[in-house]
């Protein structure tokens, strides 16, 4: 009798072992027809992102910057039950954090807090959301901060440089569009414009809800429905992908006064879901290695030089360089990818940036608020928030040659913009020009 009830005991551990197993794996779930994503932490932390999808085609190019002033709005206008200090000084006692932040594809609406505090911090963060107060006194402030941190990157070379690439490879398009928007723009926007648009894009068809933490399930439905009860239902959001390729290379300049000149360049780049995005971002994290040992190393031409491949709604291929010797860096550049196309990379070199990425992409994963980032991006970028998990079997899954076949298939042409001296620079070498070059007024020597 005493054996058999060692081995219900036991029979019994293993049971409940099973079913936090069970229980620690990620899911999803449907609360008031919005997509919840869950994500066990196993820490007493916890991470709420509320998404707003869409970014840069909410809203039209002469409002930019809108969604942006919005959504900082609503943690810094105050609400319907607390004014912005109230709602500050009751984060303060419990070290909770509500922000927001527009980008280009989405917005996020975020809650950091201890697993403890959550139901202190949870009903300021559903507040905050549905029932923000858009105070008059403290938009214009915020405004005031919004139209300073423009101009102060405005003053930063590298951030009006790709500032300027976007609005000349883009124009017309939804990513010429700034979520900071421009010190024009901003400095006109109103309080009851503000308001009236975060009204049109706060409906459930547009939200998606990502929680990274231990919080009991039924507890966390409870919460978010009645959340989500406060907002309005709406058509679920259709996201417009853009493909970008340049039908031939292009140069533009603007003449500025620095003590080097900028470079950058735009082209096409495979869209998130495509046969092609895994293998081109091996392609390009290889590249970007061998751009910088060539541009800085061998050459000395620039002290930072970069490429990257950037996914999104219109995903790009990115290269920037700040160089006192801009024809010599694309000569240099020129053979370094003529020289891969031909040759392409190597076996080795490949399965060396397969196991750095994966390393990098869970290193990444370290925290709530990155695990939280990584489901949101794969979710709306892939429809597809288990990409996050199975990213190493997907990578690993690419071969040598669809790496190298992309590689050839998306470098290609490419737009430049320069920003700098114009004096020093050869526009015909970024852009090859199809009219003649003038007749040479040096007169051939007479053969003896």
């Amino acid at each position: 009798m005493k054996n058999r009830n060692i081995l219900f005991f036991i029979i019994s551990l293993c049971s409940l072992s099973l079913q936090s197993v069970a229980q620690s794996e990620p899911y999803e779930m449907t609360i008031e027809g919005v997509k919840v994503i869950v994500h066990p932490s196993h820490n007493q932390l916890i991470s709420v992102v509320t998404v707003i999808k869409g970014g840069v085609q909410n809203y039209p190019a002469e409002k930019q910057g809108i969604e942006g002033l919005a959504i900082r709005a609503l943690t810094e206008c105050g609400t319907v039950n607390d004014d912005k200090n109230s709602f500050k000084d009751k984060l303060d006692k419990v070290s909770g954090q509500v922000y927001g932040n527009s980008m280009m594809d989405y917005a996020t609406f975020r809650l950091n807090c201890v697993l403890t505090d959550f139901d202190i911090v949870w009903p300021l963060y559903s507040d905050a959301l549905t029932s923000p107060k858009f105070d008059q006194k403290e938009f214009l402030r915020i405004r005031q901060d919004a139209v300073n941190m423009i101009r102060d990157s405005e003053s930063d070379p590298q951030n009006a440089i790709d500032k300027y690439a976007k609005k000349v490879a883009f124009r017309g398009k939804n990513y010429a569009k700034d979520p900071d928007g421009t010190e024009a723009i901003v400095a006109k926007l109103t309080v009851d414009e503000t308001k009236k648009y975060y009204k049109s894009v706060l409906n459930r068809g547009k939200l998606l809800i990502v929680v990274v933490g231990d919080i009991d399930r039924n507890l966390l439905q409870e919460n978010i429905a009645a959340m989500l009860k406060k907002i309005p239902a709406g058509p679920a959001f259709n996201n417009k992908k853009e493909a970008y390729a340049p039908a031939k290379a292009t140069f533009s300049s603007t003449k500025k006064d620095l003590a080097t000149n900028y470079i950058q360049g735009i082209t096409g780049a495979p869209l998130p879901g495509t046969a092609d995005y895994n293998a081109y971002q091996l392609a390009m994290n290889i590249f970007s290695n061998k751009h910088f040992l060539d541009v800085r190393s061998k050459n000395g031409l620039s002290y930072a030089p970069g490429a990257w491949f950037a996914g999104g709604s219109t995903s790009t291929t990115n290269i920037i360089v700040s160089t006192t010797e801009p024809d010599k860096y694309k000569k240099v550049f020129d053979t370094l990818v003529s020289k891969l196309k031909k040759d392409g990379f190597t076996a080795e070199e490949v399965k060396n940036e397969k196991a750095g990425y994966v390393t990098s992409v869970y290193y990444r994963q370290e925290t709530n608020d990155a695990q939280a980032n990584s489901l949101v991006n794969n979710e709306v970028q892939f429809g597809n928030w288990k990409r996050s998990i199975t990213i190493k079997e997907e990578i690993n899954k690419v071969t040598l040659e669809q790496v190298n076949a992309v590689f050839k298939k998306y470098m290609g042409n490419i737009t430049w913009v320069y920003m700098g001296n114009p004096a020093k620079v050869n526009p015909a070498l970024y852009a090859p020009t199809s009219k003649p070059l003038p007749k040479s007024t040096v007169t051939p020597a007479k053969k003896n």
